[in-house]
């Protein structure tokens, strides 16, 4: 009897997993460290609509610190650093990727959600690089993904990680390649860049609002612009300078192609498509 009882627990846990699977849209925010993630993070989960975590103790209420199906992005060398770790890419072939893990991870998430709100946010900078392992887990997800200019984001990144220029570019490619291999396996996916965003935050969020079929909301948080300027008067000293700009011309000529097609150049820093 108490073994039957055990089996009907686990049957109605169960099928309360699956009712919240059914019914809500989960909203999977990616993009690398320093991107500008934690901004639009904050700035979306104000919808009264959207339930993002808040206040749970966590880096930056990233979920991958909430949760113990799959490594978080510390594992594999953190920021600047885990994608050179092959084990850091996951998607619907890995051995996690299960119905039941799905059920755990919206186990462990859900007391951080309002699960009365339709829109379930999440927000992780490897989720970059997890889209099609999150798929497989909540069929039912939409993908968000920023990119802001690799010269900002690996000085922005140099005082977390150490590395060196053109490792962190060239982390920052590897990357961003990873999730366009992966996005024509999405089923709903937007990506745009960060410095649109903080150059016009309403349109963008209004596009985001739209995407997962919520009405517009206005934008309540201050978001600044030219904030990659810094970085930027970086690069510029470097290319300036009698003996380390041949530093920066081995960056430029070794990465400018790949970075191009991403719309961004390291020859003109202000130019972006």
């Amino acid at each position: 009897m108490y073994q039957n009882y055990k089996t009907m627990i686990f049957f109605i846990y169960s099928r309360q997993k699956i009712i919240i699977m059914q019914n809500h849209k989960f909203i999977f925010l990616g993009g690398l460290h320093r991107s500008g993630t934690s901004l639009l993070f904050k700035c979306l989960r104000e919808h009264p609509q959207m339930s993002g975590f808040k206040n749970t103790k966590a880096v930056e209420d990233e979920g991958q610190h909430l949760q113990s199906v799959y490594p978080p992005a510390i594992t594999f060398g953190g920021p600047g650093r885990f994608g050179f770790n092959q084990g850091s890419f996951m998607d619907e072939n890995s051995e996690l990727a299960t119905s039941e893990n799905g059920e755990k991870l919206l186990h462990q998430w859900e007391k951080y959600w309002d699960i009365q709100q339709p829109v379930l946010l999440e927000k992780s900078p490897p989720n970059l690089v997890r889209t099609r392992f999150l798929q497989k887990l909540f069929p039912n997800s939409f993908f968000i993904v920023v990119l802001r200019h690799p010269i900002a984001v690996s000085y922005a990144t140099k005082k977390w990680c150490k590395q060196p220029l053109h490792s962190l570019v060239e982390h920052w490619l590897r990357c961003y390649e990873k999730f366009e291999l992966d996005r024509v396996n999405l089923q709903n996916v937007v990506a745009f860049k960060y410095e649109n965003f903080v150059a016009n935050p309403q349109v963008i969020l209004s596009k985001i609002y739209s995407f997962v079929e919520l009405e517009n909301f206005p934008l309540n948080i201050e978001v600044l612009s030219n904030v990659n300027n810094k970085y930027f008067s970086r690069w510029h000293e470097l290319k300036g300078h009698k003996i380390k700009s041949l530093y920066a011309i081995y960056v430029e000529s070794r990465f400018e192609q790949r970075i191009n097609k991403f719309g961004y150049s390291l020859k003109n820093l202000e130019t972006i498509e």
